[in-house]
């Protein structure tokens, strides 16, 4: 008689919780579906090529989540709660790695990640089924309307990052490109000709970093930062690497 088997599933809860997608989409419910890790998907974690091209994360992901959802029209946020679940599900919650201290020592550490919190958000922002919110520049008085990023437009920025780096190899430009593909209109204004003018031209570097702070703060997230025990810290936490090693510590590539 032939054997049937099954992969165990969870549910993850999205920090978004669904309130910023339209509402025919599987995201709109604020939850996926995801099953545990198994020997293919450690496979796909020694894949050359995905690690050589930087899709190997995305890859996993994409392999792991059961709920019929577009990868790409993941916001930011909700993708790095389903990297902290995969995470949680393949290898379990302890992360042990190596951080720099405030005495430039290297220190041995590890941390419970189903113990990281949500950022606090402020709901009221919010319209539901709408990714967008209305913005006035201090400085300057602008008008704007942004948007949150998604998985897709991160793959866009990188590219446009990189053809632009390709033609002027010394030139900086990912906080412009993000702010383009972040503002949505100007004035009420939504040709892409006109945001992309206005970020290249009129938009002075306060009302920019008060756009990008505003931002933050109406982003849904993971707060991927840890506050070292035993000393005498006064920051506001250290960043958690995400590397391969974040999957499989023993990993050998």
């Amino acid at each position: 008689m032939e054997q049937k088997f099954s992969i165990p599933t969870e549910m993850v809860m999205l920090p978004s919780k669904g309130l910023l997608y339209p509402k025919d989409s599987p995201l709109s419910a604020g939850k996926i579906e995801m099953k545990y890790m198994s020997a293919r998907e450690e496979d796909i974690l020694t894949n050359s090529n995905f690690i050589k091209n930087g899709t190997v994360i995305d890859k996993l992901l994409q392999a792991l989540i059961v709920t019929p959802i577009n990868y790409d029209e993941l916001l930011v946020g909700d993708k790095n709660a389903v990297l902290i679940a995969a995470r949680i599900l393949g290898y379990g919650a302890e992360y042990s790695f190596k951080y720099i201290n405030d005495r430039g020592q290297e220190v041995d550490t590890t941390v419970d990640l189903s113990k990281l919190n949500e950022k606090q958000i402020d709901e009221s922002l919010f319209t539901a089924g709408v990714n967008e919110f209305a913005f006035t520049t201090p400085k300057t008085g602008a008008l704007l309307t942004f948007k949150l990023l998604t998985h897709g437009d991160e793959k866009k920025i990188e590219a446009e990052v990189k053809g632009l780096t390709k033609v002027n190899p010394n030139g900086s430009f990912e906080v412009t490109t993000r702010l383009k593909y972040m503002i949505t209109s100007v004035n009420g204004d939504r040709d892409q000709k006109t945001i992309r003018d206005f970020v290249d031209n009129y938009l002075l570097a306060p009302d920019a970093r008060a756009l990008r702070e505003f931002y933050s703060k109406v982003q849904p997230d993971i707060n991927l930062k840890f506050i070292p025990e035993g000393e005498d810290y006064t920051g506001e936490g250290i960043a958690i690497p995400v590397n391969i090693s974040f999957f499989w510590p023993d990993i050998r590539l």
